[in-house]
This record gives C-alpha cells, sequence and structure tokens, in this order.
C-alpha cells in the first residue's frame, strides 16, 4: 500500500487539464492503487483524482459506501479518461475537498448520473448509472481531471463557507 500526499490549491497541477491515459500502462495502474489507497485512508475522503497528488492525469477513485447521504453505492471505482454521458436533476449541494481544506462550498451538479470511463489495468469501458451522494462525488473528481475546483463552480463568493468540522 502506499499512501499519497494530497497537494493543497493553489497548486498548478490542480488547475490544469489532466492528460488523457493509457488505463494498461504500469505507472497508471499503480497510480489508480495508490489513489484508491489513498482515499481508504484519509478520513471523510470519498474520491481521490490523480492531480490532487501532482499528478496531471485523467485518473480517479471514488468510494461514497457507508455515506450517509449515498443512494446508489458501486462500491469503490477507479476510472481513467471519465466523462459524463448524461447529466439530468440539478441540484445544489455542499461540497468540500481535500486540496482545499479550510473551506466548502455550494456547488449545483446533476443529480442523475451516467459516466463512461476506462478501467486500470484492463482497459475495459464501461459505463455507470448512478445518483444523489455518488453522482455529485464523481462529478467532483472528473471536474479535477479537467483542472477544476469545486470553487470554480460556487455561485460567488456568498457560496462559499469556512470548514467547520476538520477532518
Amino acid at each position: 500500500m502506499t499512501v499519497l500526499q494530497v497537494v493543497q490549491a493553489p497548486a498548478v497541477v490542480l488547475g490544469t487539464a489532466g492528460g488523457t491515459v493509457d488505463p494498461c500502462a504500469d505507472d497508471i495502474v499503480k497510480l489508480a492503487a495508490d489513489l484508491a489507497d489513498t482515499m481508504r485512508v484519509s478520513p471523510g475522503c470519498v474520491g481521490l483524482a490523480a492531480p490532487q497528488v501532482g499528478v496531471g492525469a485523467q485518473v480517479f477513485a471514488v468510494d461514497v459506501t457507508g455515506h450517509p447521504k449515498a443512494r446508489t453505492v458501486h462500491g469503490t471505482l477507479v476510472l481513467c479518461n471519465a466523462r459524463i454521458v448524461e447529466a439530468s436533476q440539478w441540484q445544489k449541494g455542499r461540497e468540500g475537498c481535500m486540496s482545499v481544506p479550510d473551506l466548502t462550498g455550494d456547488v449545483k451538479r446533476a443529480n442523475r448520473l451516467v459516466v463512461a470511463g476506462q478501467v486500470p489495468g484492463t482497459g475495459d469501458e464501461i459505463e455507470i448509472t448512478t445518483d444523489a451522494f455518488e453522482a455529485r462525488a464523481l462529478q467532483h473528481e472528473i471536474d479535477h481531471c479537467a483542472g477544476l475546483l469545486f470553487l470554480d463552480r460556487v455561485a460567488g463568493a456568498h457560496a462559499v463557507y469556512a470548514r467547520k468540522v476538520y477532518l
């Protein structure tokens, strides 16, 4: 198990779109496993993208298992080159991020979502249909891979808050 260091804003890598990857390349398979390991040992973490550990690549891990806001749960999802196929039922919700540890913000995201991406190690293309909190988490990580933070999606300063609970 390798636990990676999470970079924080204003690190340049967080604002730069990650490159597409070969999901079968050894370094990408290792990165995918390390992202999942780091996510699992980080309190309160439900997702982690490669740019958050200083790597400009389109790879992320998400797992909302046990989260009280989750309805649909697919367990640990690790995807490369993920993209949103369908998005609907937009809702505003509070988000936080390990790369922006002192703030949270209200972000409008799709509550129903279809995401496609490739599985590290095999390169198999999969499609995931989900909703609620898992949909929000997937969109948050896809944004990281595109060089966006949740702060880029808030409506303005009035929708940003000091984090009340530090994990």
